[in-house]
């Protein structure tokens, strides 16, 4: 089984570059975070026309995020418990093949001293709530999506500078290291436990020619799926393409 997560960056500017990527790779299941469009916008047809099974929850301008599979979606759900008043699209779920996919665009926070740090934290803590639940009913289950994290110096260009930064601050890190608690294993770390794999790369500052970038796209899986773990990749490629994402995609792959 083939799992691949991108933060797309607009959907209506990526679609083309989503298509092929199915096409060309053929993953079971395709995420995407920022599709930043109306529930109504979603194209929908476009991808059932091509074969694809689709369920999204979508917000104009911000946010948005959809669940893209060659499978069935079974048991969908959209949001946090613990956050029934949140306007912001940020969470979708479903159950495919009998693997139990939570795909998050998780809070950026701004900066440490925003008042949309404490939003993040808030959003976190229910974020570790639903999934602590989640794992009760689900054996084989993956949280993967746009975390904006790096939760080691090693995911950081240069850790120096983003010391106590926002994506790279302690707190930020112990909410990651909290969801890992629960039993989850981050699965790139599985098969590459060194080196630099960055995900999102600044559009300024040449950023993605000059390799500096931090790893912020992740996916942690249940220790069901950590056994059948056989490779994670960060699609370069597809950062390298006219009009890409600042984000790479990152698929990991699973034995069935």
């Amino acid at each position: 089984m083939k799992i691949t997560t991108w933060n797309v960056n607009s959907l209506n500017v990526r679609l083309p570059q989503v298509q092929n990527l199915l096409a060309d790779q053929q993953p079971d299941v395709l995420v995407l975070q920022e599709l930043k469009l109306d529930q109504d916008k979603f194209p929908a047809a476009a991808l059932n026309m091509m074969g694809w099974q689709t369920a999204w929850s979508g917000q104009k301008t911000y946010n948005g995020v959809a669940i893209i599979s060659r499978h069935a979606l079974q048991d969908v759900h959209t949001g946090l418990p613990a956050l029934p008043d949140d306007p912001q699209r940020r969470v979708i779920a479903a159950t495919v093949n009998g693997v139990r996919v939570i795909n998050v665009y998780c809070v950026n926070g701004e900066a440490l001293d925003s008042p949309k740090f404490e939003y993040k934290r808030q959003w976190f803590a229910a974020l570790t709530d639903f999934v602590r639940d989640e794992l009760t009913r689900h054996e084989k289950l993956v949280l993967l999506g746009d975390f904006n994290i790096a939760p080691a110096d090693a995911d950081c260009y240069d850790p120096e500078k983003w010391h106590e930064k926002i994506h790279c601050s302690s707190e930020e890190r112990g909410w990651f290291q909290t969801l890992l608690d629960l039993g989850l294993t981050d699965a790139l770390r599985q098969v590459h436990p060194e080196g630099a794999f960055y995900t999102w790369f600044d559009y300024r500052g040449a950023m993605f020619q000059r390799k500096l970038g931090l790893r912020i796209d992740h996916q942690l899986i249940s220790p069901a799926l950590a056994a059948a773990l056989q490779d994670v990749h960060v699609d370069l490629d597809t950062r390298a393409q006219e009009r890409p994402s600042d984000h790479a995609p990152v698929t990991a792959v699973f034995a069935e």
